[in-house]
């Protein structure tokens, strides 16, 4: 996805202001400083009770600052809008080497075409934005790049919980097994007459990537399907909430076995 003059010049707006607020908040620290110096050079004329109040009002005024710089930032971005976003597939085979090795200074030399941003690819961008923590529901996983994303954000210490479907989980080709094997906290659906039927992924708790599809390749690349990236607080805090139940109820240790017509459930 290409930005436009009109989107260039929007991001540029953004950036200035931002610019201006962290110039704003030096200077305002600077003058508090400048206070606090001419303060201390009057120590000496001064009780233990009245610098105790210097130092007070010092401590609140830089507490306050950094607030007001941080609501600050948030009010200037918040006013473009938080991310919304809508992914169609099927997705056009290209290559998606770059996004695993930003590192490298030469180009992948295999055939598939080079430089072409596509739906996937966006995925692909969204989840690999992970910092903090990567919560995933997903009915079927056995697409071989994104397990690749989900093994390397476990490698750069993001912690990923993955919650997905009881029967489904063993299939060939599931990469739900890779992401145990490699320490990846794995739960499933305990009951056997109900499907994990999700797909969804929360990224560091604040993105939501929601839709219809399933992590297969045929899903990727064949598939009519739909993908929803946004960080809308209103859309996100149910998913969080949804993740959590769905971890707590699918947590081995709450589940007690029992047999129907000789069989462990």
């Amino acid at each position: 996805m290409k930005l436009d003059d009109n989107d260039l010049g929007k991001l540029l707006v953004v950036q200035l202001q931002e610019c201006t607020v962290y110039l704003l908040f030096i200077k305002c620290n600077i003058t508090l400083l400048y206070f606090l110096i001419r303060s201390l050079c009057v120590l000496s004329q001064m009780s233990f009770k009245d610098l105790m109040k210097v130092l007070g009002l010092g401590a609140v005024a830089f507490v306050l600052g950094v607030e007001w710089l941080n609501w600050l930032t948030r009010h200037l971005r918040d006013s473009h809008g938080p991310l919304k976003e809508v992914l169609f597939f099927p997705s056009p085979q290209v290559c998606v080497e770059h996004l695993f090795t930003r590192h490298k200074r030469f180009p992948c030399a295999c055939p598939l075409p080079h430089g072409v941003e596509t739906s996937f690819s966006r995925l692909l961008g969204h989840l690999l934005s992970a910092r903090m923590s990567l919560d995933l529901c997903v009915f079927s996983f056995s697409h071989m790049e994104l397990s690749r994303v989900i093994l390397l954000l476990h490698k750069q210490g993001v912690v990923v919980r993955v919650v997905t479907d009881r029967d489904y989980m063993t299939i060939t080709g599931s990469q739900i097994g890779a992401l145990r094997k490699a320490g990846i906290c794995v739960r499933h659906e305990m009951s056997a007459a109900v499907h994990m039927h999700h797909k969804f992924a929360l990224v560091d708790g604040r993105k939501l990537i929601t839709g219809s599809l399933n992590w297969t390749l045929t899903a990727v690349q064949s598939n009519k399907e739909n993908v929803m990236v946004t960080e809308e607080l209103e859309l996100v805090r149910p998913y969080q909430q949804e993740f959590q139940k769905l971890w707590e109820a699918s947590d081995p240790a709450n589940h007690k076995p029992h047999c129907t017509n000789g069989q462990l459930n």
